[in-house]
């Protein structure tokens, strides 16, 4: 007795019926990726540690210093500086700081050549720059005439250096220290005054989600502007979400570390966003004097330009 091996066979019908499932799953897939795109691109870096100095909490001391530096160069470009060529008056000023001190560069190009700026803790070479110290980079530099801003908040002490980033600058004389000492006394928060303060925060995207702000955009009138108030006013923040993506607010001692929420100003969370079209607020006192960021602390959201001056006096 011959055994023959059954052969499976499907219709046409089947086939398709398979087939239509197979294409709902993907397409379900894809509509659940999507829907979800801000999640994925908000993400939070992991944690980092560059040249010894820990990306972490602020340790904002509520001092500012404000610096400007001009790239100049000599004639036959065998020497380059900032500020004075070396011999001159001004030449690479030592810039003195202490822990939480907020150093504000002003850069301008005031040579003939492209340059680009940022802080390191290296002794030599142009790596290692700290992240939010960059002023334009080797592949978009600045050109000659164009000038920018960039913020260092030292959180250890130590000596860094401000250099051009362009390969070889630095080695031909564009280089100063920032020598930085312990941190000093914090200041302290004022009694309540029993002035009171209300501010409209509202959030607003670019429409390919690339430019993100509070009540304008980059160019536009009232684009991130800045608050200042005294420490022990009460200040109400209304915050209205008029963008299509999620959104959170806070005032924060460090806009790279989206934790580091003061004075209890947070509007939702990353677990519990303001959604599109919905307003919320939060009334809260302004604590001791400094210099720090209101931003929407949705991961990834004020490097895209969610973020300004929040000024306590």
């Amino acid at each position: 007795m011959s055994h023959e091996t059954p052969i499976y066979r499907t219709t046409p019908a089947r086939t398709a019926k398979m087939m239509a499932i197979m294409c709902g799953i993907c397409i379900a897939g894809g509509v659940l990726f999507f829907a979800f795109w801000d999640y994925w691109i908000s993400m939070p870096p992991g944690n980092q540690e560059i040249g010894g100095q820990k990306e972490g909490p602020a340790v904002a001391s509520g001092k500012t210093i404000p610096v400007t530096l001009n790239f100049v160069e000599s004639s036959d470009f065998k020497q380059l500086a900032f500020n004075a060529l070396p011999g001159e008056e001004g030449n690479n000023p030592t810039i003195e700081a202490s822990v939480g001190d907020k150093i504000e560069f002003t850069i301008a190009n005031n040579g003939v050549s492209f340059h680009a700026f940022g802080v390191t803790p290296a002794k030599e070479g142009f790596g290692d720059i700290l992240g939010g110290t960059e002023v334009a980079s080797m592949n978009n530099p600045l050109k000659p005439g164009q000038s920018g801003s960039s913020t260092f908040i030292p959180t250890s002490e130590g000596t860094f250096y401000y250099i051009c980033t362009i390969p070889g600058h630095r080695e031909l004389g564009m280089v100063g220290e920032i020598v930085v000492g312990p941190k000093g006394a914090a200041p302290t928060a004022a009694a309540p005054t029993g002035v009171s303060h209300s501010f409209d925060l509202n959030f607003v995207e670019s429409s390919d989600f690339k430019t993100l702000a509070f009540n304008a955009l980059p160019g536009e009138e009232g684009h991130n502007p800045e608050i200042k108030v005294k420490s022990g006013d009460t200040v109400t923040i209304k915050s209205a979400n008029n963008g299509i993506s999620f959104h959170a607010f806070g005032v924060v001692s460090n806009p790279d570390d989206v934790n580091s929420i003061m004075f209890n100003s947070a509007i939702g969370s990353m677990n519990n966003p303001i959604k599109p079209k919905e307003a919320k607020e939060v009334t809260f006192t302004a604590g001791a004097p400094g210099s720090y960021q209101y931003i929407c602390t949705i991961p990834g959201h004020a490097a895209l330009g969610m973020q300004g001056s929040f000024v306590v006096e």
